[in-house]
């Protein structure tokens, strides 16, 4: 795939932009994606060479994207970021236009649509980042840095707002993780999308049962 050496120069340059973005996007995440990315292109013919870096820098613009509070995309940025840096690392100009088209195409709101099937896996790999086990780890996790509470599934979510106390990881579910499963682009995404999704019913529902004292 790549060299030792070439993973531990694109780690610590993602743990450079990362690392005081929070749990949900800091360095674990772009590991996470990167694990992720690798199994996915391991079953199909995409170049590992061009979707591991892509998968570790994907997020570097997102520091920027939070400070300007969205005004910046975070995709098309770390693609400005990353091309330079890939050059510093001697790779050559026609892997740095793959890798960076990955990196701005990876963002579901972004403008960039995925063309080639290394950007098609990376879009996939991070969006399963967002629901399963791990997505229900992230929402509540962000619920408890925005102070929201436990559970609310009473709340009807199209009347509750982002970032307050009816922000829960429920709603998460509800608004955007529910809907993961139908934006994946490889068969193989698709297959794990719909894994993580039926565990993310079954886990809301049995949460749904404690907290409103329904015991079997």
């Amino acid at each position: 795939m790549l060299a030792p050496e070439h993973l531990h120069n694109l780690r610590a340059i993602s743990a450079s932009f990362c690392l005081t973005e929070g749990g949900s996007h800091g360095p674990d995440h772009s590991e996470r994606v990167l694990h992720t990315a690798i199994t996915i292109g391991q079953k199909t013919v995409a170049r590992l060479a061009i979707l591991a870096p892509a998968a570790l820098l994907h997020d570097i613009g997102r520091k920027e994207e939070s400070q300007s509070q969205g005004k910046i995309c975070h995709a098309q940025r770390g693609a400005e970021l990353a091309a330079p840096l890939l050059r510093d690392l001697d790779y050559a100009e026609d892997d740095i236009t793959a890798i960076c088209h990955c990196i701005r195409a990876h963002r579901f709101r972004g403008t960039t649509k995925p063309e080639s099937l290394e950007a098609k896996i990376l879009f996939d790999a991070d969006k399963l980042d967002s629901i399963g086990a791990i997505g229900i780890g992230r929402a509540f996790l962000f619920a408890g840095q925005i102070g929201a509470r436990l559970h609310n599934p009473g709340q009807d979510p199209s009347l509750s707002l982002p970032y307050s106390l009816e922000d829960t990881a429920y709603r998460e579910f509800r608004v955007k993780m529910s809907k993961v499963r139908h934006q994946m682009l490889t068969p193989a995404g698709l297959q794990m999308a719909e894994q993580r999704h039926a565990f993310l019913e079954i886990f809301f529902d049995q949460l749904t049962k404690e907290t409103s004292g329904i015991f079997p």
